[in-house]
């Protein structure tokens, strides 16, 4: 923003941040209204900036004018707004700054997780993916109680960079899947999402350049933008991010890094081929950028899958890897690692150890067990979330036939493309009948955003939330082909 101008934000920008705010009790424009004062108290509208117009914001929440003017009025009278004429309607200047929301203010992925801190009963949520926990888990967990706790219990050390039990099951993991690893080159982390945020803050600084498959998963993107990354998007082909996208992106600065997710993409499914990994090693060892490969995204696997990047890197190449517990065991337990080169392993323990000294002991125990019997993990994991992949494609296409999507290699979701509809206005009716989605816009890697026709609709393990989930959105897309279809809404902001 150039020095004097006045904040101005965009009408979609405030509408991801509402957040879940149609459901609830009370009027509507009462519901609107304290969901507005919500994101001025915790500083995410600020003083003097200015707010979407009237008849834009109705537009964007899919909601009468009169609604988003009652609100803006109420809030008038609080003294949380002001308005001039011909100048908009601002959070009132008077009002004391407060400190940020917490949320990164460079991304697009905070909705993916607002529901984390949101969560309404009523509403079926497909923002963040769930994974019950498999009966393999909990045998875990009692064969550590019964026969490892008097010696955990005895442990001195915080073992920063992961018990070293973990770290050599780890590597015996990435052994038996064709990538000779030591246990130096592991860290172990509280979840794959650490394991990225520690990438991040390793390699990243202001202005760094990034490449990235576009779409792709915004929480992992938020972490990237936080550190004031500039991420530039590059589309994907039926075996990957194409590479002469990310030819054509290094040819005008060399990426700080490759963020990549082979094995499967989040959100298409788009399993990476053999020949795919091998180029993009090949073209980091040759122009000397690193790649992060994100392989936490499982579930659904499909047979073939090739060994890690990193295995189909040539000598020279700089490959991290980063993998899970959560998405093929339990999503309760918060258990992940990195893999890199064994310099770069002991710089990103440093990281660590600064976040939060070390990740627990027996969560870590627990993890020993279940590296070792991964593969029985994935395999009922695979074939749990097939049977609610097909479940899932046949009830889309009994109830909603004119919804396109392409069947995905493996993961955990499905990229729909509505028929000549906007996603974000699709979202806000599919709210007004307890579903909560994530539109495609919110995965755009480009700032310029993209997808507008596009969703993530995960798999959901339960049956019953299954039919319930299609069922809210047939009758959601209904009511919109009822007011004929949606374009996207004009981003005026003069009332």
């Amino acid at each position: 923003m150039a020095p004097g101008a006045e904040p101005v934000r965009r009408t979609d920008d405030v509408v991801d941040s509402l957040g879940t705010w149609s459901t609830g009790k009370g009027a509507l424009h009462r519901r609107l209204s304290d969901a507005l004062r919500d994101l001025v108290d915790q500083g995410t509208l600020v003083p003097g900036e200015r707010l979407p117009s009237e008849r834009g914001l109705a537009a964007a929440l899919r909601v009468s004018r009169t609604t988003v003017v009652s609100a803006y009025d109420h809030l008038r009278s609080e003294g949380v707004l002001e308005s001039r004429r011909g100048s908009g309607t601002r959070v009132c200047g008077s009002r004391a700054p407060v400190r940020s929301d917490g949320w990164s203010p460079h991304g697009n992925g905070t909705t993916v997780y607002r529901n984390l801190l949101q969560a309404d009963e009523n509403v079926i949520s497909t923002s963040c993916l769930t994974t019950p926990g498999l009966s393999e888990v909990e045998r875990a967990i009692r064969e550590v109680t019964a026969e490892d706790l008097p010696a955990l219990m005895a442990e001195g050390d915080y073992h920063p960079r992961g018990l070293p039990a973990l770290r050599e099951a780890v590597a015996r993991h990435y052994e038996a899947r064709g990538l000779p690893t030591h246990p130096d080159q592991i860290v172990v982390t509280t979840g794959a999402h650490q394991a990225v945020a520690l990438v991040a803050q390793l390699y990243l600084r202001r202005g760094s350049p990034v490449v990235a498959e576009d779409p792709g998963f915004a929480g992992c993107l938020d972490l990237i933008r936080d550190r004031g990354a500039r991420v530039r998007g590059v589309p994907l082909d039926d075996q990957g991010i194409d590479p002469n996208g990310v030819r054509r992106a290094c040819a005008e600065a060399t990426p700080h890094l490759l963020y990549v997710m082979p094995s499967y993409h989040n959100p298409t499914g788009t399993l990476m081929s053999a020949a795919r990994r091998r180029e993009l090693g090949e073209m980091s060892a040759r122009l000397g950028f690193p790649i992060l490969e994100d392989s936490a995204y499982t579930g659904l696997r499909a047979d073939g899958e090739p060994a890690p990047l990193a295995a189909h890197a040539p000598r020279g190449a700089e490959v991290l890897t980063v993998d899970s517990l959560s998405k093929v065991g339990w999503a309760g337990l918060r258990l992940g690692w990195l893999r890199a080169p064994a310099e770069m392993a002991l710089r990103l323990s440093r990281r660590k150890v600064l976040a939060d000294l070390a990740s627990p002991l027996l969560d870590q125990a627990i993890g020993v067990r279940l590296v070792d019997r991964y593969a029985r993990l994935a395999k009922e994991r695979s074939e749990l979330l097939r049977e609610a992949l097909e479940h899932t494609e046949s009830l889309l296409r009994r109830d909603l036939p004119g919804w396109r999507w392409r069947t995905p290699d493996g993961g955990a979701a499905l990229w729909v493309r509505l028929p000549g509809a906007d996603a974000r206005a699709f979202a806000q009716v599919a709210l007004g009948h307890g579903v909560e989605l994530v539109p495609g816009p919110t995965m755009a890697t480009s700032e310029q955003g993209g997808h507008d026709e596009y969703f993530r609709l995960p798999l959901v393990h339960d049956r019953a939330t299954r039919q319930e989930l299609v069922w809210r959105l047939a009758r959601a897309w209904r009511e919109l082909d009822r007011h004929g279809p949606v374009q996207a809404h004009p981003d005026s902001l003069v009332v």
